[in-house]
């Protein structure tokens, strides 16, 4: 199921965590690495580019952190990243350059590529976004599903098994998910795609359409 690959959904020279995807197929495969991941990476990271802050977490010098944001390690908040008022990162977390973490907005074992945007209250949990990903205010991730049993990817062709108890979305480079959206565990939306407010989401949606709801898909124009 090429669509749903990491070299399909994601350009990887956006974002600092590239290496983690090696030798992997689909993007959730790294989501039990990010942890250690951000401890190796954060080691070699500049001290004049990085301010190391209390335990395991690194700052770019240029982020924009406020004071009343709450930073928990592992974490990686990129070049000129915004993370703004009350925002909760959990730990396991890559902010990603320019990207935005916006008030009231939590944050719990992601990657974000650079210039993502979760900028009102918003839940990302188990979860990776793609180069200028954008969640409208309110959108979240619903990473566990109501019976507790693993995630299961649904696509046309079939299913794919993750293995996972745990597993938000995979958002591909320049998806836009509108206001009021709830990704359902196992969600994976293809590059440049439109997703309407107050949708319920849920398996895969392929690149380049909009979403209106479940089982309307239509190609962009």
């Amino acid at each position: 199921m090429k669509a749903l690959t990491i070299q399909e959904l994601y350009t990887l020279d956006e974002t600092i965590a590239a290496e983690i995807f090696e030798g992997a197929v689909y993007p959730w495969e790294v989501l039990s690495k990010i942890h250690d991941f951000i401890l190796k990476l954060g080691e070699t990271l500049p001290e004049e580019e990085y301010d190391r802050v209390g335990e395991d977490v690194w700052i770019a010098k240029s982020a924009h952190v406020f004071e009343s944001a709450y930073i928990h390690g592992p974490a990686i908040i990129g070049k000129d990243a915004e993370v703004r008022h009350g925002a909760f990162i959990r730990g396991n977390a890559i902010v990603g350059e320019g990207a935005v973490v916006g008030n009231s907005t939590e944050l719990k074992n992601v990657i974000l590529f650079n210039k993502v945007q979760v900028p009102h209250y918003n839940y990302v949990g188990d979860s990776i976004l793609g180069y200028k990903a954008h969640m409208g205010a309110g959108s979240i991730t619903s990473n566990v599903k109501s019976d507790k049993k693993l995630v299961v990817v649904k696509t046309a062709e079939g299913n794919l098994e993750t293995g996972l108890k745990k597993f938000g979305a995979m958002l591909g480079d320049e998806v836009e998910v509108g206001c009021g959206t709830v990704l359902n565990p196992g969600s994976v939306v293809g590059k440049r795609t439109n997703i309407y407010p107050l949708s319920s989401v849920r398996g895969f949606v392929p690149q380049e359409s909009i979403y209106k709801r479940q089982g309307e898909v239509v190609e962009k124009q």
